[in-house]
């Protein structure tokens, strides 16, 4: 069952179970897949939208989501905090499991490896092939200095 699907059926459930905060973080996932559809269309590209832009946008919400909460949390918004992380439980029900520092560590390596990459110039390979192969599984803000790193040291 592709993406959409998981969701679409997820969301029905929730409509039946009278879940109302699952019911509208779903909702909000749909939209975001929407939006994504429409603006696929608008670029000329037709077939919809894949697994891996579906995983894509719902990375993306969560880690908006985590942001948020941080700051509700700074600003004494418990409950505000609270709701967003509702919010991102229900979204990584969707994401892959996320890889340990040492699975990231090894995918790091095996990445540069097969790109052939030297320099940091060969950085975007590296990072495309890490985007290709992990999308939803690691955060690519983090993995993007060990790159650096892995780049500069070897």
């Amino acid at each position: 069952m592709d993406m959409r699907s998981r969701v679409n059926t997820a969301l029905k459930q929730a409509m039946r179970d009278k879940a109302t905060t699952r019911l509208s973080t779903l909702r909000l996932i749909c939209a975001a897949i929407k939006d994504q559809e429409i603006a696929a269309r608008g670029e000329g590209k037709e077939g919809g939208v894949g697994d891996a832009e579906v995983l894509a946008i719902l990375s993306k919400m969560a880690k908006q989501r985590q942001e948020s909460a941080r700051a509700y949390e700074e600003g004494g918004r418990l409950d505000l905090a609270e709701r967003e992380l509702q919010e991102i439980a229900i979204i990584e029900e969707f994401l892959p499991k996320q890889l340990d520092p040492d699975q990231v560590a090894a995918a790091v390596r095996k990445a540069v490896e097969s790109t052939g990459a030297e320099s940091i110039r060969d950085m975007g390979k590296v990072m495309a092939e890490l985007k290709g192969r992990y999308t939803g599984q690691m955060d690519f803000g983090k993995v993007g200095p060990l790159v650096k790193e892995r780049l500069c040291a070897g």
